[in-house]
């Protein structure tokens, strides 16, 4: 099937997971032998949400799962393979009368673990709970050693296919996979694309074992569905499977640790594509999982304020929009009708990058270098009260009007001064790639976008922090900005100070913790703003007023008018932002 315009489109790699060089054997030994938690990626759940995961997961000892396989991809201290252990035993007695054998049993569970300690460790802890359960003892060892794999999940061999995927993958960045086990998971799978992180290769290969309408159970981090990286994982499921839940838990504690995270609860079954349940912030104990439960399980997800259900979150590579149901029909009828910010006239942007800032930047006025050698700088914190407040850095600026770099020997005071810093200099990348051109700055530096009028943005902040500057100052890469040829800035910042820019970034970027958004290139190219010429010279007046005034309700007025939108439409979006 050819792709459309505007998709990834990578081959789907067919490489038999038997075979393995000696280097990436011992690529696998090193991280199965050592690492702390972080390298590992080992963050334990809470009991309480592993049981609601399987119960979400129709997992529950109250249905026959005597005959059902499961699979845990990395199983860790046990957290979900203890309780799914337990509810197969329960399950047996409910529909057999009896406890199973070890014969019985052996084809139920398929189980890995790469860490060589967690593994031994929680073999014997899965051993007494087939004893207590009522094996004998030789026969808890046997099924212990047929269920548990001292493995690599990713590459090992599997035939099976199951009808339970359920677990926790680790969370572990590329940084800390050796180069020769990542460029082997690289030719495997599709999925790992940009600078995705293992737990996507890890979905990708779950999905891939799940037998028909069978059923994944994750909890693990919600960056793929909106960030570039996880395109490809988007498109897999959005092509062939059914992502039936998705729960936010950014704000709740759901791991029996503190940790920096951005989980969700994730349930894809192995079905045609359909609507997806959408809940957020559960409260973690038992009785609200119950509760929840109830609700999700409800054909009617009016009942609570809390879950509702979206068509067509889940399209191809495209972030998925996991708002509700009215907000994603409102923002899907702007796109329709209004193009998007960049064909409008307007073009979006990131600040300059220096790769050593101690080195580049300094206070202005005690920057001993040419005149026309300097700018003067403008960063986040200058623009904190909302409009340009600077507090007198100044960055180097080694970069002819042209392009080039400057010869230093034309300019003596700048040769000295980068020529004192040196060493700092010539430590970046770039510089050891580039030797003679060792004291340029990673972004090359523009003069003329120095004079241009340009908003400014703020890549992290709780709401639309959108300043106006009249090309006086030079941003830095802290900082994205929008210039236009054809718009009247203090308009446009009207209508990215609103409730429906706000809105448009909030659908589309990931949340931070806080309720604090990011505002990136990628996501202000998504708001989409009428064409310069269709604004009415009274609708512009206003947006202009709302912008001197930096009043957000009057912006919100404006934007109504000039898109023609019902003040209860731009308040259901300001409450998807929430």
């Amino acid at each position: 099937m050819k792709a459309r315009q505007g998709e990834l489109q990578i081959p789907f790699p067919s490489i038999p997971f038997a075979g393995r060089s000696q280097r990436v054997k011992e690529a696998i030994e090193h991280l199965a032998t050592g690492g702390g938690v972080e390298a590992r990626g080992a963050i334990f759940t809470k009991p309480e949400v592993v049981d609601f995961i399987l119960d979400l997961s129709n997992c529950n000892a109250t249905r026959d799962l005597t005959g059902s396989r499961f699979l845990e991809p990395s199983f860790g201290g046990g957290d979900f393979l203890l309780p799914i252990i337990k509810r197969l035993f329960v399950s047996w007695r409910e529909q057999k009368g009896r406890n199973p054998t070890r014969k019985e049993l052996e084809t139920s569970i398929t189980a890995f673990e790469l860490h060589k300690p967690t593994f031994e460790h929680t073999r014997e802890v899965i051993i007494n709970l087939l004893a207590q359960e009522g094996l004998a003892d030789t026969d808890a060892e046997k099924l212990a050693s047929h269920w548990l794999h001292h493995d690599d999940f990713l590459l090992a061999p599997i035939e099976d296919s199951f009808d339970f995927v359920l677990g926790n993958p680790p969370y572990v960045r590329q940084e800390l996979i050796p180069p020769t086990l990542l460029r082997e998971y690289r030719l495997r799978f599709k999925t790992l694309y940009d600078r995705a992180d293992i737990y996507i290769p890890f979905i990708e290969r779950s999905l891939s074992l799940l037998g028909p309408s069978g059923t994944l159970g994750f909890i693990c981090a919600d960056r793929w569905m909106k960030n570039k990286y996880g395109g490809p994982l988007r498109k897999m499921i959005s092509d062939s499977f059914h992502f039936k839940v998705y729960i936010d838990m950014v704000n709740t504690q759901a791991f029996q640790a503190e940790v920096v995270a951005y989980p969700a609860i994730t349930i894809i079954s192995n079905d045609p594509p359909s609507a997806t349940k959408i809940a957020r912030n559960p409260t973690v104990s038992k009785e609200g999982f119950t509760k929840l439960l109830m609700q999700l399980d409800s054909d009617d997800c009016k009942s609570s304020d809390h879950v509702y259900t979206a068509k067509a979150v889940a399209v191809s590579s495209q972030p998925w929009l996991l708002g509700g149901a009215t907000q994603i029909g409102i923002i899907r009828k702007l796109e329709a009708e209004f193009p998007v910010l960049e064909d409008s006239g307007c073009k979006v942007s990131i600040g300059v990058a220096t790769g050593a800032d101690r080195a580049f930047i300094a206070d202005f006025d005690k920057l001993d270098v040419e005149s026309d050698r300097k700018l003067r700088l403008v960063r986040t914190k200058d623009i904190s009260g909302g409009e340009v407040n600077w507090l007198g850095k100044g960055i180097i600026n080694p970069f002819c009007d042209s392009g080039g770099l400057v010869d230093l020997a034309a300019y003596p005071k700048l040769k000295k001064y980068l020529e004192d810093r040196k060493e700092i200099i010539s430590s970046r990348h770039c510089a050891q790639k580039s030797p003679k051109s060792w004291y340029r700055t990673i972004d090359r530096i523009t003069p003329s976008l120095l004079a241009t009028p340009k908003l400014l943005i703020p890549d992290i902040k709780g709401d639309s922090h959108i300043v106006y500057d009249s090309g006086l100052y030079y941003p830095h890469h802290n900082l994205y900005y929008v210039i236009s040829s054809h718009w009247d800035l203090r308009c446009l910042q009207a209508i990215l100070m609103s409730s429906l820019s706000r809105a448009f970034v909030s659908i589309y970027s990931t949340k931070m913790r806080g309720g604090f958004m990011r505002f990136q290139a990628q996501y202000l190219r998504r708001i989409r703003v009428p064409a310069w010429d269709e604004i009415s010279e009274t609708n512009r007046s206003d947006l202009r007023d709302a912008a001197a005034t930096r009043d957000v309700d009057a912006c919100n007025e404006a934007v109504c008018k000039v898109y023609d939108l019902d003040i209860d439409d731009l308040i259901t979006l300001h409450e998807s932002t929430i």
